[in-house]
């Protein structure tokens, strides 16, 4: 029997309802709703659509816009002085410095200065040293909704052979911590791990990150398990996931499409993450 189709794009609607709801409450009993700074700095097309969702989904649910626009010619210490400035207000509960930057300005050190109660795309390495111990803190978005999905759909992750492919410091590595927040046993693979097949055909969750269209086959897949595509790849044929999907959905008894699969949930954990950052500034 085809695996069952997680729909993304119906569990991101479900999480924004739920958002907007608790959202409303703490606006009045704080009396100020959260703050959402997004920094863009250029004018990249593709950044200024992903900024633009981000915004319009922040005002659907009553976060407060704080947008920051900077022009490509912006400098390091520019860029800097609006972090700290979105920092020190306290009207703002959140802040995305939207990548890539333009050329010439260094992205790491300034993704760094912001304040880790701040950080809702939990990059910073402060967040990531505390997802890396299990210290409460604000986890990335991407590996969130993925949990969220799985969550949604009952999947059992205490004990589950879970398999994750892609290392990447906003997907890979995260969302493996993640699962073994919640008890998994975890294999991360790589690009020189060897007999990928065989180490992917005993997961019972098998979570794709790792940018190559179509790597994941049937031959990687075990019978029944849930499988997660994060990839986004651009093909001639079109946008390709990191799975085959036709090929594995006649083993798999879960599985996410590309698009509608998780790329909804990222924008709709941000939403998630925002409202907690603000509890976090209010506590």
């Amino acid at each position: 029997m085809p695996a069952t189709i997680i729909d993304g794009r119906e569990i991101s609607a479900q999480v924004r309802v739920e958002v907007k709801a608790e959202v409303e409450a703490l606006s009045a009993q704080a009396g100020r709703a959260p703050g959402l700074a997004t920094i863009l700095v250029g004018d990249d097309a593709a950044s200024a659509i992903y900024v633009a969702n981000k915004r319009k989904a922040s005002a659907e649910v009553g976060i407060a816009d704080f947008h920051q626009h900077l022009p490509a010619e912006a400098s390091q210490a520019e860029v800097a002085e609006l972090i700290e400035a979105c920092n020190d207000n306290p009207e703002i509960s959140g802040i995305l410095l939207q990548l890539p930057l333009p050329a010439g300005l260094d992205a790491a050190p300034l993704t760094a200065m912001i304040a880790p109660e701040k950080d809702v795309d939990g990059l910073t390495p402060v967040s990531a040293g505390r997802l890396m111990q299990g210290a409460p803190g604000l986890r990335p978005c991407t590996p969130l909704g993925v949990i969220e999905l799985l969550d949604r759909h009952g999947v059992e992750l205490r004990g589950a052979d879970a398999v994750v492919v892609g290392r990447s410091n906003l997907v890979g590595k995260p969302v493996a911590l993640l699962l073994l927040e919640r008890h998994a046993t975890v294999t991360l693979c790589h690009s020189r791990t060897r007999d990928l097949a065989e180490v992917c055909s005993r997961a019972e969750v098998l979570i794709a990150a790792v940018g190559v269209a179509e790597l994941i086959g049937a031959e990687h897949v075990r019978p029944g398990a849930a499988v997660i595509d994060v990839g986004i790849n651009r093909t001639e044929a079109g946008l390709r996931g990191d799975v085959d999907f036709e090929a594995a959905r006649d083993r798999a008894s879960l599985i996410t499409p590309v698009p509608g699969g998780v790329g909804p949930m990222t924008i709709a954990m941000l939403l998630r993450n925002t409202l907690a950052a603000a509890r976090l500034q209010l506590a």
